[in-house]
């Protein structure tokens, strides 16, 4: 009979066995922390602490004492602390210390998923009934009963539920809410750090729209904030919220000693720099652990990775275990059946799960001790939640990031000191991009009328009232705008782009079941919905079928292939105003306003993990003109010694590295910015690349590109400096560039664009 091995042993296995050993780049020890414990306060509801000493909560962690003290007190919070500390503590107490004391009170929790949402519904309702208190907790989002619906409205001491449900259920329909509005004391806002881009942008204008029917019905609530780690929480809550926020960062949670692994797998392609396959490689890696009954959460960027990889390790341990002892969980499983996954990894009977990043955030899995992520997530505090998920509170954990051959990855693995040293990144939002503010005026125009000198928010209105009632939209009456139109503004509002006029994606993989999954921006469609474009919703793969342009539909169906698809823009860009300006010697850096005309010529299929271009075709759309906020660096001196094709070349490959590392500095998804190279720009003539929000407006990214220019080339710079590759690759300076010189003609280029004192920054 096989000996099992406890993860101790499998550690030290791992520091001899030469197979693993000469992948691994990384090998971090975090110490383990004992708890900083305060005592409850003499204030609690003799009730409130019986429940807590009922589930063994004698004490506080600083963090949640300091939260109650200040909540209590009046003052609105942001609490930021690492995953499982006991966030939900910090506003389920003194939310359940002020009802308890005045049954009237309200509250209304807000979480970016349902999943979350539902996980904190049992949260709070254990402790309700364990103190036997006469207190209702209801959740409230599409999934929600009619029937139960006007009793959420009337009876919910705490209402639970998501921003897009507030935008278009709860906000224009407040007067059946009336009881909620006029007595609402708290808003709890979870995840903050999820509400940034444009995403954010709009929830900054439903919080103003929530703020002012508040303010009408009588009441001013406290905002509770809680954040995973991010490097300006304070400027976020309080921009988002435009309330003065106090910042509880105390963690006051213990911690077990964690072992961070970032591995990279053997190359298989000397020249083009091709690794192992990430996912071949994970399979690898959690076989054995589960094999040794080792719980294992294994974390994959798509649905369809997720599927892969499980099915891969069901086969793998389906004759040691049984095939039901890992399961998959992914947004499209029924609540049902995602609750059931969540039992039985708290209970120990599932050893190992596979899961987007659905379970990156708060919800209750128990106590893993092994997480594994196929690639980095995207950004280090996604990485961070999703290592926190092992290893709650005590014990020994192991984290292990498998890296694939994409740019970004090689770039996070090779320079260990950026991931763990560097505070993460900042999240931008800008409420105030015109177009997302008068979708949102409109939104607010319909549910209580705007009276003259009112601000939204901090913005003046009359303006913007006077051209919304130009354009027929409302009509003023003394001194009031009213919306004059029948139809409901919300409803055709999404939270998550924008533009007014997006593509609506139709699904019609089940003839019977036609149905809306999605929409997007026109400028975004043209290179992500074109025909035999693969469109991947919650991670799982469709096939563009017909881009109907002039109806603004795009159909799809469901498929399983091997590749991505990846648009050629031919983009002219032109510099509108410019707002700010800094020369240098060798180059000058701006940031104003820019025009982009864009057109979609032809998509290339390009092949998952080796990145290898497999096939390609046209794509037949007219120009689109956007107009957005750039940042832009520019040559001041020619290079004398490289001709006009070696220069766009060079120019080309820099752009393709910096469109990988921009993200990172901005916190964004890579499709939210967007960088391109012109050996000749229109406004100084000169060899120039350009970074430029892809969001009509701008919203804030390419304005810290701006600020940070010299730190995004030379991080550029290092990734290129460390790929192995002779003449450039996917995994640095893209396919596209081709030639013995390609990649010491982008490193020529990037060099020039620093200064000097960054590069001897950078050499030290």
């Amino acid at each position: 009979m096989k000996i099992r091995k406890n993860l101790p042993d499998i550690l030290a296995e791992l520091k001899i066995n030469d197979e693993f050993k000469e992948n691994i780049v990384t090998w971090q020890t975090i110490d383990e922390k004992p708890a900083q414990l305060v005592p409850m306060p003499e204030d609690l509801h003799p009730v409130l602490r019986k429940a807590l000493e009922s589930r063994g909560i004698e004490q506080l962690y600083s963090h949640q004492r300091s939260a109650y003290d200040q909540i209590l007190e009046g003052r609105s919070i942001v609490a930021v602390t690492p995953t499982a500390s006991g966030k939900t503590l910090c506003y389920n107490l003194p939310v359940l210390q002020t009802i308890l004391a005045n049954p009237s009170a309200r509250a209304l929790y807000m979480f970016p998923t349902k999943a979350l949402a539902q996980d904190q519904k049992s949260e709070i309702n254990e402790i309700i009934q364990a103190a036997g208190a006469d207190i209702n907790s209801y959740t409230y989002d599409g999934d929600t009963p009619a029937n139960i619906r006007q009793k959420v409205r009337k009876a919910g001491h705490v209402v639970i539920t998501n921003p897009d449900m507030l935008h278009s259920a709860i906000l224009p329909h407040h007067t059946k809410w009336v009881s909620l509005f006029e007595n609402l004391k708290f808003v709890v806002i979870d995840e903050l750090h999820t509400y940034r881009g444009v995403f954010g942008s709009h929830v900054a204008n439903v919080i103003r729209r929530l703020k002012r029917i508040c303010r009408y019905y009588g009441s001013n609530p406290v905002f509770i904030c809680t954040s995973a780690t991010i490097a300006n929480p304070l400027e976020l809550a309080q921009t988002l919220t435009e309330e003065t926020m106090s910042l509880i960062d105390n963690n006051g949670s213990p911690s077990g000693r964690k072992h961070f692994l970032f591995y990279n797998p053997p190359i298989v392609n000397k020249p083009l720099n091709i690794r192992r396959s990430a996912t071949l490689e994970v399979r690898k890696i959690a076989g054995e652990l589960l094999k040794n009954k080792i719980q294992t959460i294994v974390f994959a960027r798509s649905r369809v990775r997720v599927e892969i990889i499980l099915t891969y390790l069901q086969e793998l341990v389906e004759n040691q275990l049984g095939a039901k002892s890992i399961m998959g969980y992914r947004g499209g499983y029924l609540p049902t059946e995602r609750r059931k996954i969540e039992k039985g990894l708290r209970s120990g009977e599932i050893y190992g799960v596979v899961s987007t990043n659905a379970l990156e955030l708060g919800v209750d899995i128990g106590a893993l001790q092994v997480c594994i992520m196929t690639g980095y997530p995207g950004t280090i505090s996604s990485a961070w939640q999703q290592a926190g998920r092992a290893g709650r509170r005590h014990g020994e954990a192991l984290v292990i990031m498998v890296a694939s051959s994409s740019p970004l990855d090689q770039y996070i693995i090779q320079n260990p000191d950026y991931f763990f040293n560097k505070s993460p990144e900042t999240a931008r939002i800008n409420p105030d991009n015109l177009i997302i503010l008068i979708d949102h005026m409109k939104c607010a125009a319909y549910e209580l009328p705007f009276k003259a000198g009112e601000q939204f928010g901090k913005v003046e209105t009359e303006e913007l009232l006077e051209y919304l009632t130009e354009e027929r939209v409302l009509y003023r009456n003394g001194e009031k705008w009213y919306w004059m139109n029948d139809s409901f503004p919300a409803h055709n509002i999404s939270l998550r782009s924008a533009s007014q006029e997006n593509v609506i994606i139709v699904d019609q993989s089940d003839v019977a079941n036609v149905k809306v999954i999605g929409e997007m921006d026109r400028f975004s469609a043209m290179t992500l919905l074109h025909d035999e474009a693969i469109y991947l919703h919650q991670g799982i793969q469709f096939q563009v079928e017909k881009l109907d342009w002039d109806e603004k539909k795009a159909f799809v169906r469901e498929v399983d292939v091997d590749y991505f698809t990846d648009a050629n823009l031919a983009v002219q860009l032109k510099v509108l105003e410019e707002d700010k300006l800094q020369t240098m010697d060798d180059a000058e850096i701006g940031f104003g306003d820019v025009s982009v005309r864009a057109m979609a010529t032809i998509f290339k299929k390009i092949k998952f993990e080796t990145h290898e271009n497999i096939g390609s075709g046209p794509i037949h759309l007219p120009e689109e003109e956007l107009h957005t906020s750039a940042a832009w660096i520019s040559l001041n001196k020619p290079l004398a010694d490289m001709g006009h094709e070696r220069l766009e070349q060079g120019l080309v490959g820099a752009a393709h590295a910096l469109n990988h590392i921009a993200p990172l500095f901005v916190m964004a998804d890579p499709q939210d910015i967007h960088v391109i190279p012109q050996v000749k720009a229109d406004h100084n003539e000169k060899p120039t690349i350009f970074f430029y929000d892809r969001y009509p407006g701008g919203i804030g990214l390419s304005e810290k590109i701006h600020s940070g220019m010299s730190e995004v080339f030379a991080e550029t710079k290092k990734m290129i400096d460390r790929c192995p590759c002779h003449s450039g690759c996917p995994s640095c300076i893209g396919a596209d560039t081709v030639g013995e010189t390609a990649k010491q003609d982008t490193l020529k280029i990037i060099h020039s664009f620093l200064k000097p004192s960054d590069l001897d920054k950078e050499v030290q």
